[in-house]
C-alpha cells in the first residue's frame, strides 16, 4: 500500500549459491568452485540404489529411509506433490539392466537343463526345400550389394590415402630440397638470378685473377618416381657445372732424361687415372670439389704457361699442348703437365704400356698448390692504403725509396720478384741434386766395404736447402777413427762441404765431382786411421802428409802418406794410400836382420849394424784381417818388441 511518507530503499542480496571455503584475515571470501557436468553426473550416479526392488519403490518404508531426496520436507505444504520415482534420471537404465539380468538367468537355466539331457532335448525343425531356395538367392544378391558397397568405400579410402601420401611426399621433398639447399649455401657462395640459383666455384674471393667465371647452377631434382621406392643415394638437388670443368684433373711434375724428339710430348700418360664413379652418381659436394680442383689446376697451368713465355732464360722454356718443358740441368728436363680426364672414350684409349712407373714428384705438385695460394694471398694484401694519405699507391719499400735515397740497383732489386715457374724450377733443381747426392753416397757405400761411409740426413730442411752429415769410419774402430766428418749443405745448383776443422769446399752439381771428393776423403781416412792407431799402440809418427808430391800422379785427388816407427825405433812402417792406386805398405827392418845385404869392407865397426836396412813391401792382400785398420794393428803388434 502506498503512503504519503518518504520512500525507503531496501537492499536485497541474492542467496550465495556457492559455499564459502575460506575467509581471510582481511575479510576476503574464497568460494568452492562449482562442479562440472561430469562431476555432477558422477555425484548423481552415486545416489542410485540398484539393489532395491521395483515393486516396493512406491510405498516401502526403506525407500523413504534410503532416498532422502524423496522425503517431503516438513516445512513444505501438505498439498505439495511428492517426487515420482518414474521421473528419476537413471530409472530406465536400471529397469533395462534388471530385465537383461533376468533374461540371462533364464537362458542360463535353460542351457543347464539342456546340458543334462534328462528333462529337455532340442530337435531340428524340418523346412520346405522350395521355400529355402528363394531366400538364398536374395541372400546372394544382398551379399553382392554389400560387398560392392564395401569395395567402393575401400577404393575411395585408398584413393584418399594415395592423395595424402603423395602430398606428404611432395611436401617432404620440398623440405628436403630446402634443407639441402641450406647445406649447399653454408659451404658455397650462391646467388639468385631471375628464377635460377647460381653458385661460384672460382677463387676470386681469395685473390685469384683467373678469368674463368666458374659458375654452376643449382637444379631441383624432379626425376624421382613417387610410386617407386626412394633410393638410398637420392639427393633432392643436383648441380650443373660447366662442361670444361667436368671430370678430374691434376698437375703432374716429373724430371726425366732429355728426350731427343719433342714432337709427341704433351699427350704421354696424361689420362692414366680413370674416374672411379660415374658423374651422375656423384653427390653435389663431390662434383663441386672436383670441378673446383679442375679450375685450380687450370689456373696453375695458365700461370706457368704465361711465365714460361715471358721469362727470358739461357735455355728457353717450351710450352707444347698441355705440357711445359724446362731444362734445369744439362741432359735433364723438367716436365709440368696438366692431366684432365673427362671420362670420355678417348681418354680410356690411352695405352697403359706407354706410361712409365710412378715418376711423380708429389712434393712439387703439393708445392705448386701452396705457391698459388700464396700468390692469391699476396694479391689480396698487395693493395695497401698509403701512409700518409698523400703518398702514392704501391709497395711500402718503394714509398721509402725517396726518403731512404735508394739508387737504381736497389730500386730494381725491390721490383724483382720470382714467379711461380722460377720457384718451382729452383725447387726441382734442389730435389734432383739432393736425390743425386743420396744416390752417389749409397752407391759408394754399397761398392766400397772398407772404409764404411754413413749418411745422416736432417729432418729439418728448406725447399731450397738440405743438409746431410757424412761419417767415414772403419768397422770395429769407430771410437778412435773419427777424423773424417763432413757436413754437406745441398743447395739449388751447388753443394757446400764443411769439414770438421771448418774448411769449406764448394762443389758443383756434377755427380762425378762429388764422387771423386768422397773417394779422396775415404783414401785420407785410411792414413788418418793409421795415425790414430799408432798413438794407441805406442808407435811414433815420423811424417804425415795429406798431399804427397812424390810417386805416381793420381787422376782423382792426391795420395796421402804416413811413416811411423816402433817404440824402440828398430822398425818403421810407411803407408801410402791413393784414391785410385790403392794402398801400399812398406816395412823397414834393422840392418842386423837384413840377410841379403853384402858385407862391406868399409863398415867394419859393429855400431853400424844398428842402422836401418832397406824397405820391403808387404803383400797386403795376403794379410789376415777384416779391414785395413785391423791388418795394420796386427802388423804393429808383430813388430812391437816384447817388454
Amino acid at each position: 500500500m502506498m503512503s504519503g511518507g518518504p520512500a525507503v530503499r531496501v537492499s536485497i542480496e541474492s542467496q550465495c549459491e556457492r559455499q564459502v571455503q575460506e575467509v581471510s584475515l582481511d575479510g576476503l571470501e574464497t568460494y568452492v568452485p562449482p562442479l562440472s557436468m561430469s562431476q555432477n553426473l558422477a555425484k548423481l550416479a552415486q545416489r542410485i540404489d540398484f539393489d532395491q526392488s521395483s515393486d516396493s519403490e512406491q510405498d516401502g518404508p526403506e525407500r523413504e529411509s534410503r532416498e532422502p531426496w524423496s522425503k517431503p520436507e516438513p516445512e513444505e505444504d501438505e498439498g505439495a506433490v511428492k517426487f515420482q520415482p518414474s521421473l528419476w534420471p537413471w530409472d530406465s537404465v536400471r529397469n533395462n539392466l534388471r530385465g537383461a539380468l533376468t533374461e540371462m538367468c533364464v537362458l542360463h537355466d535353460v542351457l543347464s537343463v539342456l546340458k543334462e539331457k534328462k528333462y529337455m532335448a532340442l530337435d531340428p525343425v524340418s523346412q520346405d526345400p522350395s521355400v529355402t531356395k528363394t531366400p538364398q538367392v536374395f541372400q546372394l544378391i544382398s551379399k553382392k550389394k554389400s560387398l560392392a558397397t564395401a569395395a567402393q568405400l575401400l577404393l575411395k579410402g585408398a584413393e584418399k590415402l594415395n592423395k595424402s601420401l603423395a602430398e606428404n611426399q611432395e611436401q617432404r621433398r620440398q623440405r628436403d630440397f630446402n634443407s639441402e639447399l641450406l647445406r649447399l649455401r653454408s659451404q658455397w657462395k650462391l646467388r639468385k638470378v631471375g628464377d635460377k640459383i647460381l653458385g661460384d666455384l672460382s677463387y676470386r674471393s681469395a685473390g685469384s685473377l683467373f678469368p674463368h667465371h666458374g659458375t654452376f647452377e643449382v637444379i631441383k631434382n624432379t626425376d624421382l618416381d613417387l610410386d617407386k621406392k626412394v633410393p638410398d643415394d637420392y639427393c633432392p638437388l643436383s648441380v650443373q657445372i660447366p662442361s670444361d670443368l667436368e671430370g678430374s684433373a691434376y698437375i703432374k711434375v716429373s724430371i726425366q732424361k732429355q728426350s731427343p724428339d719433342i714432337g709427341d710430348l704433351g699427350t704421354v700418360s696424361l689420362f692414366r687415372r680413370q674416374p672411379k664413379a660415374k658423374p651422375a652418381s656423384q653427390t653435389w659436394h663431390v662434383k663441386l670439389e672436383a670441378a673446383q680442383n679442375v679450375l685450380l689446376c687450370k689456373e696453375i697451368f695458365a700461370q706457368l704457361s704465361r711465365e714460361a713465355v715471358q721469362i727470358k732464360s739461357q735455355i728457353p722454356h717450351i710450352v707444347v699442348k698441355n705440357q711445359i718443358i724446362s731444362q734445369p740441368f744439362p741432359g735433364l728436363q723438367l716436365s709440368i703437365s696438366l692431366c684432365h680426364s673427362t671420362g670420355e672414350k678417348r681418354s680410356q684409349r690411352a695405352s697403359p704400356e706407354k706410361s712409365k712407373p710412378d715418376d711423380h714428384l708429389y712434393v712439387l705438385e703439393h708445392n705448386l698448390h701452396q705457391l698459388i695460394r700464396e700468390f692469391h694471398k699476396q694479391t689480396l694484401s698487395s693493395v695497401v692504403m698509403p701512409h700518409p694519405a698523400s703518398a702514392p699507391f704501391g709497395h711500402k719499400r718503394l714509398r721509402l725509396a725517396g726518403p731512404m735515397a735508394y739508387d737504381k740497383a736497389e730500386i730494381s732489386s725491390l721490383q724483382q720478384s720470382e714467379g711461380l715457374l722460377e720457384k718451382i724450377i729452383k725447387q726441382a733443381k734442389h730435389i734432383f741434386l739432393r736425390s743425386r747426392t743420396a744416390r752417389t753416397i749409397d752407391t759408394l757405400a754399397s761398392r766400397i766395404e772398407d772404409p764404411q761411409i754413413q749418411a745422416h740426413w736432417s729432418n729439418i730442411n728448406d725447399v731450397y736447402e738440405s743438409s746431410v752429415k757424412v761419417l767415414i769410419t772403419s768397422q770395429g774402430y769407430e771410437q778412435i777413427c773419427k777424423s773424417i766428418q763432413l757436413q754437406l749443405n745441398i743447395g739449388v745448383e751447388q753443394i757446400r762441404v764443411v769439414h770438421r776443422d771448418g774448411r769449406v769446399i764448394t762443389l758443383s752439381h756434377q755427380e762425378q765431382e762429388l764422387q771423386d771428393f768422397l773417394l779422396s776423403q775415404m783414401s785420407q781416412h785410411q792414413v788418418h786411421a793409421v795415425q790414430q792407431l799408432a798413438k794407441v799402440m805406442g808407435w811414433h809418427v815420423l811424417s804425415f802428409s795429406n798431399h804427397v808430391g812424390l810417386g805416381p800422379i793420381e787422376s782423382i785427388g792426391n795420395a796421402s802418406a804416413i811413416t811411423v816407427t816402433s817404440p824402440n825405433g828398430e822398425y818403421t812402417i810407411s803407408v801410402r794410400n791413393g784414391p785410385e792406386s790403392g794402398c801400399k805398405v812398406l816395412v823397414q827392418f834393422p840392418r842386423s836382420q837384413a840377410k841379403e845385404l853384402p858385407k862391406s869392407d868399409v863398415l867394419q865397426d859393429a855400431r853400424w849394424t844398428h842402422l836401418r836396412g832397406p824397405y820391403k813391401e808387404v803383400h797386403w792382400s795376403r794379410m789376415e784381417g777384416r779391414n785395413f785398420v785391423y791388418k795394420m794393428e796386427l802388423l804393429m803388434a808383430a813388430l812391437t818388441p816384447c817388454p
